[in-house]
Order: structure tokens, then C-alpha cells, then sequence
């Protein structure tokens, strides 16, 4: 079981890793049952990535919980999975109280359903001094709807003389995003066998290691994720430079 957790570097972690949990439907269609039972068996994997990343001492951890797009999706799945992300918060609140978790949501969470937007902005004021990790909730987010924002924001703050144009550089511009205090992606990992990023934190993936799992993920595991980790310290990461000039 410890087989790749044996194999991790703890001096080479990746800094934060995202990931897009996809399958959860194709899951439950595999099993005669309808979307939501895969939303409901998701849960189990969830805890299987934040343990994972807790144990190895990963600093950031995103989950693509909710996307703006999602909204889309027939009623009662929507409405599913609102009340399962209420539960969960409820639910695991105890083990995130243990691990001393901080957490962390992105996206428009004001348009979210009150008593979810309550219960997370709880758990935000009360994980607010944990400092053993920090788990970002991606809810209700869409990174072109992030971007058109942080690009109004300054529009605003320039047409007002708060800001010079020559002033804007890359460093203002991801102040004003929903990551803001939060580093970019170094991993990334999607679920399902879908290769595609889905509108997801396409700022902070400009120089992220992609990697796309043919695992549905109600069935992702521990060991899924310390692979990916032992994967992404295999790879050259250049950004820009040869690698006669990193050596």
C-alpha cells in the first residue's frame, strides 16, 4: 500500500496541487444507479486526497468542487449536490479540526445556496489559524469569470487613478484573482480519462505538470495520489530554461 508513498522526495513536494475530480457519474452508470450515487461514493476519495496530502505535508491542496458551468446541470443533481457539500462540511469538520486544516473557497460562493455559503464561511473563521496544510474549496468557479473580475478591478482602480497603467504587471494582476494568497499550480491531476482543463485556474496552471488518471474517482486512493507525486518528481521543470542551464 505504501509501495510510491516510499518513493516520495519530502524535500521535492510540489507546493499546491489541484485536482479535478471527474467520473462521479460514469461511476454510478457503471453500476445501474443513477448521477447522484457517484456524488454520494465521492465523498470516500475526497478524504482519500486530503489524507494523502496531509501525510506528505503538501501546503496546498484545490478541489474542483463546483464550477460555475455545473449550475447547468438538471435540478435535482444540482440540488444533491449542495446538500452533500453541506453535510460533508458537517461531517468532516472533526477530522479537518484534527489535521489542523486550513480552509480556503474561490469563486463566487455569494451566489451559493445560504446554508452552504454559511456553513463554509464558519469553517473559514474557525480554520483561520490552523497552519498544517490549507484546503481550497473551488466552488461556483469558473477562471474566465476570474479573470474578466481581476480585469475590471484594475480597469476600475486605473479609470479612478488608484492605478497607473504602467504600473500593471503580473504581480497586480494575481493580486486581484480569487488565488490571490495562494501559490501557483504545480500538479495538477484530472481524473476519468478526460484530458481537458474545464475552465479551471487556467492563470495558475501556466507552468503546472498535467497529469490525467484512467481512475473514476469515487475510486481514487491514497496510492493514486502519492503516484502522481513520485510522477511529478520524475519531470524536468524548466520554465522557460534548457536544462544545461538548471544544472
Amino acid at each position: 500500500m505504501d509501495f510510491y508513498k516510499n518513493k516520495i522526495d519530502r524535500e521535492k513536494l510540489p507546493r499546491h496541487v489541484a485536482i479535478i475530480m471527474d467520473g462521479n457519474g460514469r461511476w454510478a452508470k457503471s453500476k445501474g444507479k443513477e448521477r447522484t450515487y457517484g456524488h454520494r461514493n465521492a465523498i470516500r476519495a475526497v478524504r482519500n486526497a486530503i489524507s494523502a496530502s496531509n501525510e506528505i505535508g503538501v501546503e496546498f491542496l484545490t478541489l474542483y468542487t463546483f464550477s460555475s458551468e455545473n449550475w447547468k446541470r438538471p435540478t435535482g443533481e444540482v440540488e444533491t449536490l449542495m446538500r452533500l457539500l453541506s453535510e460533508t462540511l458537517i461531517s468532516e469538520a472533526e477530522e479537518i479540526f484534527r489535521k489542523k486544516l486550513r480552509i480556503h473557497a474561490i469563486g463566487e460562493i455569494e451566489k451559493l445556496p445560504h446554508f452552504v455559503r454559511d456553513q463554509l464561511i464558519h469553517m473559514m473563521d474557525l480554520t483561520e489559524h490552523h497552519k498544517n496544510g490549507n484546503l481550497i474549496l473551488a466552488l461556483n468557479y469558473g477562471s474566465h469569470k476570474e479573470i474578466l473580475e481581476a480585469t475590471r478591478q484594475i480597469s476600475h482602480k486605473v479609470k479612478t487613478g488608484e492605478l497607473k497603467i504602467e504600473e500593471i504587471d503580473e504581480k497586480v494582476f494575481e493580486d486581484h484573482l480569487y488565488t490571490k494568497k495562494i501559490p501557483p499550480v504545480d500538479l495538477l491531476i484530472r481524473t476519468s480519462g478526460e484530458v481537458r482543463i474545464s475552465n479551471f485556474l487556467l492563470w495558475q496552471l501556466a507552468y503546472s505538470e498535467l497529469q490525467f488518471l484512467n481512475v473514476l474517482w469515487p475510486d481514487f486512493t491514497k496510492e493514486d495520489f502519492f503516484k502522481c507525486i513520485v510522477n511529478y518528481q520524475g519531470k524536468e521543470r524548466r520554465f522557460g530554461k534548457t536544462s544545461e542551464q538548471l544544472k
